[in-house]
């Protein structure tokens, strides 16, 4: 993967990171009811479920444009829009709402694992995400071993950091989501249309 392309990559992971999402709200609750240490069971189950997903989407796109290159640019323009729609749809929801109510029982470590690697190995929206991301990035040219694992490590780090600063810092996360929360949505879903529309466009 060229470097531009990673640094891109790097910069749209972090944007996607950031966006309120079914993983990420799953960190802030569980960083609220259990604390941001045994959070990172969740995490942990979460980054493994997104890199599942990944390989499956990485490789299943690789495989049609081994087929016909045409596929790269058809999957790019549907994956481009697709990502533009998707935030709209962000941009015109409501604030994310939180509610945290302990009943005092302790959950395995286990158990949070388990959690945090169905929320995001079993999203169906998961996986058509990262099929319209994906092809933005894919070099035909180049292994795709080699670009998934790049692409891989890149998303589960940024994702990793993200997840485990809102864990450790629910309490604060919350309240303000819930004050500014409708901005947030609107400014991730004005960078979901920029990043949609832009990376078709890419040489």
């Amino acid at each position: 993967m060229a470097l531009n392309t990673w640094l891109l990559f790097l910069v749209t992971s972090v944007g996607i990171s950031l966006t309120p999402g079914p993983n990420g709200l799953l960190a802030l609750t569980h960083g609220a009811l259990h604390g941001g240490r045994k959070t990172l069971f969740t995490i942990a189950g979460g980054l493994i479920g997104f890199v599942l997903v990944i390989a499956l989407c990485m490789f299943g796109i690789g495989a049609l444009v081994q087929a016909s290159i045409i596929w790269l640019v058809v999957l790019k323009w549907v994956g481009g829009l697709y990502l533009a729609w998707l935030g709209v749809k962000l941009w015109r929801s409501p604030p994310v709402a939180v509610e945290v109510s302990s009943d005092g029982v302790t959950v395995s470590a286990p158990a949070l694992f388990r959690a945090g690697l169905l929320t995001a190995a079993t999203n169906p929206k998961c996986l058509l995400f990262f099929s319209a991301l994906l092809p933005q990035f894919i070099d035909p040219d180049r292994s795709l071993l080699v670009q998934f694992t790049v692409v891989a490590m890149t998303y589960a780090v940024t994702e990793f950091v993200t997840e485990l600063a809102i864990a450790s810092f629910a309490a604060r996360v919350r309240p303000w989501l819930a004050r500014v929360g409708r901005r947030f949505n609107q400014v991730c879903g004005g960078i979901f249309v920029a990043v949609g529309l832009a990376l078709p466009l890419r040489a």
